[in-house]
């Protein structure tokens, strides 16, 4: 194009009017012509390979879009669909949008797709970082392989409609890479580099790649791996001049390896415990406690756990018609899932017509969930709970009214001074880390402002049923409660003096395939005086 206007203002400015007058300049024109041509050819030629590619990547967009159309929960259930959805209208449409702005038409269109933002929802970087970051600690919690899971398998079994391609990886890997977390940048650029060598359509560039990779690498530790991918990096771009800077820096650092090391000896688990997000001071007892819960947690969520023998062979399933009166006429199926503390799963006891209208009532009022500051009482987002969450009253439907008087009936506890009802729908990889659902001595402000003492006791209603993972887990007591459709778990937070039960410390594992519904009632101390009377024995019951 550019080429095209400079001819134009060579032939415009130079000839002054005179080209007529004498027909040796007249025959000059035929080469300013054929200079003419040639270069709007060139212009047509990179305009037909621009709408080519672009016709190629809606033409597969329009086919996996048809494909999510005909189900939108099961393709939506799957990660690796869902974190390609938010890449396609974040860093795709980005590209896309770059193709469109070079003419009036197609910024006419994006000008009007712009007029329409309260109508669509475009995710921005941080939804792109946080299906990213989903993807990782489904990964880790499930030991994902990236080879298999690039290839769109989860635990063996075909899930998403296309493989990722080396760009997707590529993305994935630069994620990581804005988190600090260059374990997993290595992991994915790694993946990004095997798939860009068989593409035949190249969706990224291999030198991209291979800098992110050989930061990542060094920051791991292997400086001289970093710095054989750099040259390899130069070779491929010897113009790179800020792989050129690593180039110099990476052997700098080889070089003084040997004087590293001795001084590392002495602070080498110092160094760990940075690179695992402890610090330097932290006691180690409770590093240890950590990891030892973490990796209990992350076990139970892949049904490896395992409650003891001596408490699997007093488990029983049972009809329980006792607590109220209503339970004597219609009395709930009830399976123990441990003794003590004891956690029951009560099952059929919330219908699919009370599902859907929780689910709508629900739905318009739903909000990034919250957990409770223990310094502040104050609520905020945290990155280990990811669900959005809404609360409902007796008072928004007939339905929720007699969803609470069912729990009554059934904990045979004051519903009075319970929370609301809140309901919560997991994300992608969404999930909520170990946690208590009663305030500790420390909380002090915890639940002050309600005025109704700590949490007694959790009613949880599983609202659908999930493919894999999602599962909630008791870390201490190595139960893992599995979701189903239409079930509820229950337990006491307190013993009967009044003291946190340390052992329903409990998290909500990531939901792997499928989607995840909950709705659950935290019952409050006050109210319950004469149904579940303090005692100074702590097994009083």
């Amino acid at each position: 194009m550019w080429l095209l206007l400079g001819i134009t203002l060579l032939v415009v400015g130079g000839s002054h009017g005179e080209v007529y007058t004498a027909m040796t300049d007249m025959s000059r024109l035929l080469t300013t012509e054929g200079e003419m041509i040639r270069a709007v050819e060139n212009y047509i030629l990179l305009q037909e390979e621009k709408l080519q590619k672009l016709k190629r990547d809606m033409t597969e967009m329009e086919r996996i879009h048809d494909e999510a159309q005909r189900s939108p929960d099961s393709f939506l259930g799957n990660p690796i669909n869902a974190y390609l959805l938010v890449k396609r209208l974040t860093v795709d449409w980005a590209d896309i949008q770059n193709v469109l702005t070079a003419d009036s038409m197609g910024r006419a269109m994006l000008s009007n797709l712009t007029s329409m933002a309260d109508l669509l929802r475009w995710p921005d970087e941080e939804d792109l970082s946080g299906a990213a970051a989903a993807l990782m600690r489904l990964q880790d919690t499930y030991n994902l392989d990236t080879s298999q899971l690039a290839r769109g398998y989860i635990n063996g079994k075909k899930q998403a409609y296309r493989e990722l391609t080396a760009g997707d990886c590529f993305e994935l890997g630069r994620q990581s890479y804005n988190n600090g977390d260059h374990y997993h940048t290595m992991l994915w650029m790694n993946e990004a580099l095997s798939r860009h060598e068989v593409e035949s359509n190249k969706t990224i560039d291999r030198a991209d790649i291979l800098e992110y990779l050989a930061f990542s690498t060094y920051m791991q530790g292997n400086v001289r791996q970093a710095l054989k991918l750099t040259n390899e990096l130069l070779l491929d771009r010897p113009d790179h001049q800020r792989a050129y800077g690593n180039k110099i820096y990476y052997e700098e650092a080889l070089q003084n390896q040997m004087v590293q090391r001795r001084g590392e000896e002495g602070d080498s688990a110092d160094n760990d415990a940075i690179q695992k997000g402890y610090t330097v001071a932290e006691d180690t007892g409770v590093t240890e406690s950590w990891q030892k819960e973490r990796r209990a947690y992350e076990k139970l969520c892949r049904g490896e756990g395992k409650i003891p023998t001596k408490v699997a062979y007093k488990l029983v399933c049972f009809y329980q018609n006792f607590a109220s009166k209503f339970l004597l006429i219609g009395p709930v199926r009830a399976e123990l899932m441990y003794i003590n503390p004891t956690i029951t799963i009560y099952h059929d006891v919330l219908s699919d017509p009370e599902i859907a209208v929780i689910k709508d009532l629900a739905t318009p009022r739903f909000r990034r969930a919250t957990v409770q500051n223990y310094k502040t009482g104050e609520l905020e987002t945290a990155s280990y709970r990811i669900s959005k969450s809404a609360w409902l009253r007796s008072e928004d439907s007939h339905t929720i009214h007699q969803v609470n008087s069912r729990i009554e009936s059934i904990t045979g506890l004051n519903m009075e001074t319970a929370e609301e009802l809140q309901v919560a729908n997991y994300g992608l990889g969404g999930h909520y880390e170990p946690h208590f659902d009663f305030a500790r001595r420390e909380e002090k402000d915890a639940f002050k402002s309600l005025g109704t003492g700590n949490r007694i006791a959790t009613f949880l209603f599983y609202m659908s049923d999930v493919e894999a993972g999602g599962a909630t887990v008791f870390p201490h007591l190595g139960l893992s409660l599995w979701p189903k459709k239409g079930a509820a778990a229950f337990w006491y937070n307190l013993h009967p003096n009044g003291e946190g039960d340390t052992l329903t410390r409990h998290a909500a594992c990531p939901v792997l395939v499928g989607t995840k519904w909950v709705s659950n009632k935290w019952i409050h101390e006050r109210g319950q005086e004469f149904r579940r009377p303090c005692d100074v024995d702590i097994n009083a019951y």
